[in-house]
């Protein structure tokens, strides 16, 4: 099974995900904002060996630690769509618009594209490109366990930002109903802040993408 632990990071409590396989023990890092020291603690106490970072985005607070990680550890950069390329080619300026500590760009190692797999130990995530929020946005989905890593597409009762650039509403909500809402109802998902909620809920309650706004 694919195990995790949350690890909020940043000053915008940005949910950083430590995922592992329980088999092989083998670990990757979802969007790895920054506080280092915590996700050191997290990986020490789950005893578990980081082998790549995945990245639903390229918003600072979602990749801030990506570079220093890479330096340190030699880690491969999976995601998110090249369309994102320009956020993190940006990175040194978002750093400097939202008051962060200087971090440096990078490059991803692979860019995902929609029907891609990305694999822990021997477990296997699905990749969707959900665009909207930023316009290479992805989306990581364990079908075995019914668990999605939706970065900033979806929250429990909202939705992602399209007012930054390159963002576009329509195409969100799009992205959000045609890629999502078909896993299933019973499809948990972590956001990329606050807490978890399920398909299902938001599809009944979210005032943004619930079903009863589209007749």
């Amino acid at each position: 099974m694919l195990q995790y632990k949350i690890i909020p990071v940043t000053p915008f409590q940005q949910n950083c995900t430590l995922v592992w396989c329980d088999e092989t023990q083998d670990a990757a890092l979802i969007d790895p904002g920054g506080d280092l020291h915590l996700l050191q603690a997290a990986i020490e106490q789950a005893n578990v060996k980081v082998t790549k970072i995945l990245l639903t985005h390229g918003h600072l607070d979602h990749v801030g630690g990506t570079a220093e990680l890479v330096r340190k550890h030699g880690l491969p950069i999976e995601g998110p769509q090249r369309e994102d390329a320009f956020w993190i080619d940006q990175l040194p300026m978002q750093c400097q618009m939202m008051g962060f500590p200087p971090v440096q760009n990078f490059q991803p190692d692979r860019w995902l594209e929609q029907g891609d797999r990305v694999t822990v130990g021997r477990e296997q995530l699905e990749v969707f490109f959900c665009p909207g929020h930023t316009p290479g946005h992805v989306v990581f989905y364990h079908a075995g366990q019914q668990l999605a890593w939706v970065g900033d597409v979806l929250f429990a009762g909202s939705i992602g930002r399209t007012d930054f650039p390159r963002g576009d509403y329509d195409t969100l909500v799009t992205s959000i109903r045609k890629n999502l809402w078909p896993l299933g109802d019973a499809v948990q998902f972590i956001p990329g802040h606050g807490p978890m909620s399920t398909f299902g809920t938001e599809r009944k309650t979210n005032p943004f993408v619930a079903d009863h706004r589209f007749g």
